[in-house]
């Protein structure tokens, strides 16, 4: 064998497995996005260009196996044949960083009180997403990774999955929840709003929604979309989708010009406000991390006092706010508009990880 998959990789990284990963891609795209421990050696015109030398320098342990990892799976295998010729145990990811950006881990979140939260993270793209239980009951928070994953965790728990809840229409990413939701037999639930084109069951500021024991309020909190909205779990946990991160907050250029923009960081100031009215012990759960995340079971959350430390210098005015918000975004999402046109329209590609692939953009920081 000389391939192995990235699922197979994955499954290693989750049980521990004694590996090495070497990326051989050219500096520029491992900045963008790169498996959590994996080493680095810029290797990809010298492997093309057939150089005996080209992994000259790269040490490795000699004890473990070693999968060489690439854009797409190609240039890998020529990685391959020079660590095999150094006698290792050596293997290349079928499908590269492509195929890399579905791999997936978890986490448990400690929250007070009779709700358990796992979080699903996205390894290589950084989407966060959380399968909430308490009792038999458990719902999804916007889904990232396959229906198959988040039935498998709560049939594991002993839950059936009630509700599949999207905060947004996201840009970055493809949505599963209605997918999730055929699949588990479970209510698909949105934000009030016309942009998509299927059934959903509509959610407005004030709703609340049992899950067995506990409950989640709906918060309305506009800015990074129009129908943005944040939902806080029995006054302990707040998933903020992408209205408020750890260190950044939501931008709001996306999918707007420059005055819709400015409307829209008029509405996020306002909602952050509202946020940060809240318990500053509760724990902000955000819809995506800012880097790779690794296969550690650390759960990536703070409580909302120290984010709004973070974030609070931001807030000293509304103009202020919107200006300093306007000048710091990062590079538009690639194919974002094409993710959010499928994502309206309810569709599904048969090769997601084609338009999802790098890292994701939806904080501006």
């Amino acid at each position: 064998m000389t391939t192995i998959s990235a699922e197979t990789l994955r499954e290693w990284l989750d049980q521990g497995k004694p590996v090495t990963i070497v990326d051989v891609r050219p500096a520029a795209e491992r900045a963008e996005w790169a498996i959590p421990g994996s080493l680095h050696i810029d290797a990809y015109k010298k492997l093309r260009e057939g150089d005996p030398n080209a992994l000259a320098g790269l040490e490795v342990p000699p004890d473990k196996p070693v999968v060489a990892v690439c854009a797409r799976g190609r240039t890998s295998l020529m990685a391959l044949e020079h660590l095999r010729a150094r006698g290792l145990q050596a293997y290349s990811m079928e499908g590269g960083m492509k195929a890399w950006s579905l791999a997936w881990n978890t986490a448990e979140v400690p929250v007070a009180g009779s709700a358990r939260v796992i979080q699903v993270r996205r390894t290589g793209k950084g989407c966060l997403s959380y399968l909430i239980g308490s009792d038999s009951e458990a719902a999804v928070i916007d889904p990232s990774v396959s229906p198959d994953v988040y039935v498998g965790l709560a049939q594991k728990h002993g839950w059936k999955i009630r509700h599949v809840i999207d905060t947004h229409v996201h840009a970055d990413h493809l949505t599963r929840a209605g997918q999730l939701a055929q699949r588990a037999g479970a209510t698909l639930h949105m934000p009030e709003q016309k942009r998509v084109s299927y059934k959903f069951h509509s959610l407005k500021d004030g709703d609340t929604l049992p899950v067995g024991k506990s409950q989640l309020q709906i918060l309305s909190t506009p800015g990074h979309t129009p129908e943005s909205i944040c939902l806080l779990l029995d006054g302990k946990a707040l998933f903020t989708g992408d209205t408020l991160f750890l260190r950044a907050v939501g931008r709001p250029d996306l999918h707007a010009n420059e005055d819709e923009a400015r409307k829209k960081s008029r509405a996020l100031f306002a909602s952050l406000r509202q946020i940060f009215d809240l318990d500053p012990e509760a724990l902000v759960l955000a819809c995506h991390a800012n880097e790779p995340i690794p296969f550690d079971g650390k759960p990536i959350t703070a409580p909302l006092g120290d984010v709004r430390a973070h974030v609070e210098p931001l807030l000293a005015s509304e103009e202020h706010f919107v200006n300093g918000i306007l000048s710091r975004l990062p590079p538009t999402p690639p194919n974002f508009l094409k993710v959010i046109q499928l994502n309206e329209a309810g569709t599904f590609p048969p090769d997601p990880a084609e338009l999802e692939a790098g890292a994701n953009r939806c904080a501006a920081v």
